[in-house]
């Protein structure tokens, strides 16, 4: 019988990004009221990790298991894609935004398509449009302004900066990979298998078996009155709402806009995540952090569409940046 495509339904994939985004947005306060908490960047990671993992797997298993064969020879990509674009992109956004508000830190990430757009210009000799320039100088004059560097060498902790700078480029890393992975897998079993290498990482480097589990019981401040809750709940929605539940929405989406379009309107993103850390826990930007990021966002609208070839269609969380389908956040 022969296959008929879906109908696209531009409004549903603009829906389904804005939920995603959003979704990402409050992740990020929800995962600094962790940290905040006391769990450190590398166990909120592993858990993340591991139970997006574990989600992802399940989901598939029951839906589509032929979809979860790999072959030996994939396997050294996606240690790598996993270790690099998600494991450390992950961990490097957790420790920004313990050190950063959460939008200034996701400012900072999302720079990540202005690196691949030089990337492809400088080192893959691919020709791009003249935006690419632009779109680098808007950036760099934004985080100027982000960072407010004439005051003192700065307002904003220097580790905190450093982290996400680093994370930026372990998220193109993330995209450049997953333009290649997803040229022979599906993106959404590319994903699932990337949060398996990230866990399989975690579980070495800060081993699950030595983490005291009664921790998560422990009832903890969320800046709401008086309210307190088990930790728990704060793993469970950083694993489910925080990462599996935006991931699908995202993928969704490319069902109905293309990438690049997907793209941009994820960079509202760090618009969410400001305005939901400044009611929820009171996280104030000034004002030229403010322009600042406006203007660093414009650079990545253009960097977005610099490339003449199509943008990376990749997927998950410390991070949606770049395509509508983000693996960092």
């Amino acid at each position: 019988m022969r296959h008929v495509p879906r109908p696209a339904h531009p409004g549903l994939g603009y829906a389904c990004t804005l939920a995603a985004a959003g979704f990402f947005a409050v992740n990020g306060t929800v995962s600094t009221l962790a940290l905040e908490a006391g769990l450190p960047p590398t166990r909120l990671t592993a858990l993340r990790c591991l139970g997006a993992a574990v989600g992802l797997v399940a989901v598939l298993a029951l839906v589509a298991p032929g979809r979860l064969r790999i072959s030996r020879r994939e396997v050294p990509f996606l240690a790598v894609f996993g270790v690099v674009g998600v494991a450390l992109t992950q961990f490097l956004y957790y420790v920004a935004i313990g050190r950063l508000p959460v939008g200034i830190a996701l400012v900072f990430e999302m720079t990540a398509p202005v690196l691949i757009a030089l990337y492809v210009r400088v080192v893959r000799r691919e020709q791009v449009r003249g935006r690419l320039w632009i779109a680098l100088a808007l950036s760099l004059s934004g985080l100027v302004l982000v960072a407010q560097v004439w005051q003192g060498g700065g307002s904003l902790d220097a580790v905190g900066v450093a982290a996400a700078l680093c994370a930026a480029v372990c998220l193109a890393t993330y995209y450049l990979m997953g333009e290649r992975g997803t040229g022979t897998r599906d993106p959404v079993t590319l994903t699932c298998w990337s949060f398996v290498a990230a866990g399989a990482f975690w579980s070495v480097a800060a081993p699950w078996w030595e983490f005291d589990a009664a921790v998560l019981g422990e009832r903890v401040p969320v800046s709401l009155g008086a309210l307190q809750l088990p930790l728990w709940v704060l793993v469970a929605w950083i694993v489910v709402l925080g990462a599996i539940v935006p991931f699908w929405l995202s993928i969704a989406a490319l069902r109905h806009l293309p990438p690049t379009t997907a793209g941009l309107v994820a960079t509202t993103e760090p618009v969410f995540a400001s305005v939901v850390a400044w009611l929820w826990v009171e996280q104030v930007l000034t004002g030229w952090q403010i322009a600042g990021g406006a203007v660093v966002l414009l650079g990545i609208a253009l960097a977005q569409t610099a490339r003449r070839a199509p943008a990376p269609t990749p997927l998950p969380e410390v991070p949606l940046a770049l395509i509508g389908v983000d693996p960092s956040r």
